[in-house]
C-alpha cells in the first residue's frame, strides 16, 4: 500500500475493538448461545450462523438467536440472563488472542491504547485479564459503559478526551462495519482486520487501512509501510 501521502503519520492514539479483532471468542459465544437456546426449549443453531450475529452486544445477540420476528421482550430478558450467567463461567474455555495480537501490541506499547467494545465491560476486562493483555490498555469500555453503543461516537469522544488526542490523531482498529461506522461518526481513522468475524461487512464500508495482522500496523503509523 502506498504511503507517499503519509496519511497516518499523526496517529498517536489507538482504540481497539475486542471480539474478532483482539480475541477469537466465537466458539465460546456460540456454545453459550446454544446452551441458552436449549435451556429455553429452542433448537440449537449452526455455529457459523451465530458467528454472523456477533458485534452489537449481548442483548442483540440473544435477540437475533431467538428470532427477531417472533420473540417477546420477556423472552429476550430471560435468555439474556441465562446467556450472561453461562458465558461468565465459560468465556475463557476456548477464547484466545488472534495470531499476531500479542506481538503487535508489544510493538505498539508506546502508543496510548484503549479498548472500545459492545461486549459488557466486566466480561471484556475479565477476558483481557485472563489472557494477560490488560497491561497494554489505559482504558477498557464496553457496551454498557455509555448510554449509546458503537457506532454512536459517544465512546470515542470520551476516549479522545481521556487520551488527550484530536480526531485526526486517533485510529480505531476493528473487524466489522460497526467499527468503521464508529470511526466515520467520530471523525477518526478506521483500520480493518481481515481475520475477524465481520470481514464480509468491511466490503460494504471500506476502512482507510486493511491489515492481515496487527504486527503490520506500526509501519503504517510510523510512515514506513510499503
Amino acid at each position: 500500500m502506498p504511503h507517499a501521502d503519509n496519511r497516518f503519520a499523526a496517529v498517536r492514539a489507538l482504540i481497539f475493538d475486542l471480539d474478532g479483532t483482539l480475541i477469537d471468542s466465537k466458539l465460546d459465544l456460540a456454545l453459550s448461545i446454544n446452551a441458552t437456546l436449549e435451556n429455553m426449549g429452542r433448537s440449537s443453531l449452526p455455529h457459523e450462523k451465530i458467528f454472523g450475529m456477533v458485534g452489537s452486544g449481548a442483548s442483540v445477540l440473544v435477540q437475533r438467536a431467538l428470532g427477531l420476528k417472533d420473540v417477546t421482550d420477556a423472552e429476550v430478558e430471560t435468555g439474556l440472563a441465562y446467556f450472561l450467567s453461562y458465558y461468565r463461567s465459560h468465556m475463557l474455555d476456548n477464547t484466545v488472542a488472534y495470531p499476531g495480537v500479542r506481538e503487535g501490541l508489544a510493538l505498539l506499547e508506546n502508543y496510548p491504547m484503549a479498548v472500545l467494545t459492545n461486549k459488557p465491560v466486566n466480561f471484556s476486562r475479565a477476558i483481557l485479564d485472563g489472557l494477560g493483555l490488560s497491561r497494554y490498555f489505559r482504558f477498557v469500555y464496553g457496551g454498557n459503559s455509555f448510554e449509546k453503543k458503537k457506532p454512536h461516537p459517544m465512546g470515542i469522544e470520551t476516549l479522545l478526551r481521556e487520551l488527550g488526542s484530536q480526531p485526526q490523531e486517533a485510529m480505531i482498529i476493528g473487524d466489522s462495519e460497526i467499527d468503521i461506522q464508529t470511526a466515520r461518526n467520530s471523525g477518526i481513522w478506521a483500520c480493518g482486520v481481515t481475520y475477524g468475524l465481520g470481514t464480509e461487512s468491511l466490503k460494504k464500508v471500506p476502512p482507510d487501512l486493511m491489515l492481515d495482522s496487527l504486527t503490520e500496523l506500526p509501519a503504517y503509523i510510523d510512515g514506513q509501510a510499503d
